[in-house]
C-alpha cells in the first residue's frame, strides 16, 4: 500500500482519530486479518458473519499494527484507547479509502484500470489479463477471487505509487454492486465476459443481471474501452450503454472482423478471436489468436493449458483487454501460449499416482459453467476411453428456479454419457432424481447426504484409470473433498474436510 498518515487515513475514511493517535504516524499496509499484520500495518476491525475484527484488535497490536480503523473505541489492557480511526461502518470507508488511494496513484504516475465482471470466468481473465499485463509493467491484480465490496479495497490496499496495471475484478449479487465498485476505482478499460443465472434468485431474473453487469461499462469514461464478449447477446447489447470506444472478443466461426453495421464505429482496433478452435487430447483449447483490425490482422498460434475448450472465451477476453491497454499482439500470444490456471480450483487438475485424475472446480458453480465443465469431462472420457465421475453439489443462490437448474443438470449428465454420477447434499437432491429419471441406476448414480458419505463411497469405488470431476458452489464444500481426494488413498476412517470459507468475497 502507499504511505499514508493517520491523518490522511481519517480524512479519506471521513473518520475521527482517537486521542492516542499521533496524526503524522504513518502506515503501509492494509489487512482485515490479524495473523497478516506486521509493523506499520492498517489492521481493518470488520465485523463479518461468523467472527468481529474487533475481538482481534489485540492480536493485531502485539503483531505490531499501527493504527485501526474501526467502528468503536476499545481499550488496550492498560485502559487506554487503542490507536484507530473511528467510522461509522468499516466497508463503505475501506471504499473511501481505496478510492483516494487510486487517486493518489493516478496523480503519481501513468495508470491503467481494468474492471472485469461477468457471471462466470472473472478469476480465469483476470489470472491470464495479470500475467500478459505484467511483462511491461508493475500489475496488481486479486489475490484469490476478491471481487466485492471488501475484497476490491483489499486489491487496491497492495498497489503502490508505480502500479502501472490495476486489474480489478467485480463480483455482484445485487443491482448496484457492480455501480459502486466502478465508482470506487474509476476504470479505464471494462470487460464484461458473459451474463448466466448465477444469483438470479437474488437479482431477480437473468435480465436484472445483464443490467448490474452492464453497470461497468456505464461507468466508462469518453475514452474508455468496454471489451464485450460478441457471443453472448446480452452482453453484446452493452455496446449502446457505454460513452468508452468498444471492441469485442469472440470463439464464434467467421465472425471477425467483429463488427455489423448496427456497431460497426470505432470497433475492430483491439478486438480479439479464437479462430479455428478445437482441442487437444487432454482438451486444452487449441487455436489460431487474431487480436487487430480485420481480415488483416496476424494470427498467433495459441495452445492453452487450461482445461475446457469454454475457456477459450476468457482467453480471447484477456487478449482484447491486453490489446486494449497497449500491448502488442505478438507479445499478448507469447504469454498466452501454454499459461494455465493459477488459482485454485479452476479445472486444477492432479493426476495421482495410482492413475486417477482429479479435476477440482468446486470453487463455484452457476448452471453455464457446470454444463461446460461436464462437456469437458465428457470429452476427456471419450478420448482417451477412461471411465468418467462427475462429483456434483448445490448450486446456491438460484432462488425459485433453483429445482428447474438441478434438474436440467441431472438430465445433462445422463446425454453426456458421464459414466458415474455421485450427488453430495439435500440440497442437490433434484439432480439425483433427474438423472434417475432420465434413464440412469442401479451402480452408474449414487447420493451421498454430506461430504463424509461422499469420501468414503468414492476411496471404495474409484479405480485406476478413472477422471474424477469435482463442481458445486463453494459453499457446499466439494472443493475440499476434491483436494481431499486428490492427494491420494486415504487411511479408513472418517473424511476430515474443512467447513466452507466465508463467500462474501465470492460474488458473481
Amino acid at each position: 500500500m502507499i504511505e499514508l498518515s493517520a491523518a490522511a487515513v481519517a480524512e479519506a475514511t471521513g473518520g475521527i482519530l482517537t486521542a492516542t493517535v499521533s496524526p503524522a504516524s504513518t502506515v503501509d499496509a492494509a489487512t482485515t486479518d490479524s495473523r497478516e499484520v506486521s509493523a506499520g500495518t492498517l489492521f481493518i476491525a470488520k465485523p463479518g458473519e461468523h467472527a468481529d475484527g474487533h475481538d482481534f484488535i489485540a492480536a493485531a497490536r502485539a503483531s505490531g499494527a499501527t493504527l485501526i480503523l474501526a467502528e468503536r473505541e476499545t481499550l488496550d489492557a492498560q485502559g487506554r484507547p487503542d490507536p484507530a480511526v473511528i467510522v461509522a461502518d468499516v466497508v463503505p470507508a475501506m471504499g473511501r479509502l481505496a478510492a483516494y488511494i487510486v487517486e493518489r496513484i493516478r496523480e503519481h504516475s501513468p495508470t491503467t484500470v481494468i474492471g472485469i465482471t461477468g457471471s462466470a470466468g472473472k478469476t480465469t481473465t483476470k489470472d491470464l489479463l495479470a500475467a500478459i499485463l505484467s511483462t511491461v509493467g508493475p500489475t496488481v491484480a486479486p489475490q484469490n477471487s476478491y471481487n466485492g465490496e471488501v475484497g476490491v479495497p483489499l486489491t487496491v490496499f497492495r498497489a503502490a505509487l508505480e502500479t502501472r496495471y490495476l486489474v480489478i475484478e467485480m463480483g455482484a449479487d445485487e443491482i448496484g454492486n457492480i455501480e459502486y465498485l466502478s465508482a470506487m476505482v474509476q476504470p479505464d478499460i471494462g470487460v464484461v465476459l458473459m451474463v448466466g443465472s448465477a444469483h438470479s434468485g437474488k437479482f431477480g431474473g437473468v435480465e436484472n443481471i445483464a443490467r448490474t453487469k452492464g453497470e461497468l461499462v456505464e461507468a466508462l469514461p469518453a475514452d474508455g474501452v468496454a471489451v464485450l464478449n460478441r457471443d453472448d447477446p446480452r452482453v453484446a447489447a452493452m455496446a449502446d450503454r457505454t460513452r468508452g470506444k468498444v471492441v469485442w472478443f469472440s470463439v464464434e466461426e467467421g465472425t471477425f472482423p467483429l463488427v455489423d453495421a448496427g456497431l460497426a464505429e470505432g470497433t475492430a482496433s483491439c478486438s480479439a478471436l479464437a479462430d479455428s478452435l478445437t482441442t487437444d487430447g487432454e482438451e486444452h483449447p487449441v487455436f489460431e489468436l487474431k487480436v487487430g483490425a480485420g481480415t488483416g490482422a496476424a494470427s498467433h498460434h495459441v495452445t492453452s493449458g487450461l482445461i475446457g475448450r469454454h475457456h477459450a472465451s476468457n482467453i480471447t477476453a484477456a487478449a482484447a483487454a491486453a490489446a486494449a491497454a497497449g500491448l502488442d499482439p505478438e507479445a499478448i500470444a507469447a504469454v498466452l501460449n501454454g499459461a494455465g490456471a493459477t488459482s485454485r480450483r479452476r479445472m486444477e487438475r492432479t493426476d495421482r499416482a495410482d492413475g486417477i485424475t482429479v479435476i477440482n472446480d468446486a470453487y463455484n458453480a452457476n448452471p453455464e459453467s457446470m454444463r461446460a465443465a461436464l462437456q469437458t469431462l465428457a470429452v476427456m472420457g471419450r478420448s482417451t476411453g477412461r471411465r468418467t465421475w462427475a462429483v456434483l453439489g448445490e448450486m446456491l443462490e438460484l432462488g425459485e428456479d433453483r429445482i428447474r437448474e438441478h434438474t436440467a443438470i441431472g438430465t445433462a449428465v445422463v446425454r453426456l454419457n458421464i459414466g458415474q454420477l455421485l450427488v453430495v447434499g439435500r440440497g442437490a437432491r433434484p439432480l439425483y432424481t433427474s438423472a434417475v429419471n432420465e434413464g440412469s441406476w442401479g451402480e452408474e448414480v449414487d447420493f451421498a447426504e454430506d461430504l463424509d458419505a461422499a469420501a468414503q463411497l468414492l476411496q471404495a469405488k474409484m479405480a485406476p484409470g478413472d477422471i474424477v470431476l469435482f463442481k458445486s458452489s463453494n459453499g457446499a464444500g466439494l472443493g475440499e473433498l476434491g483436494d481431499q481426494i486428490a492427494c491420494g488413498p486415504a487411511e479408513p476412517g472418517p473424511a476430515e474436510v474443512p467447513a466452507p470459507a466465508d463467500r462474501k468475497e465470492q460474488s458473481q
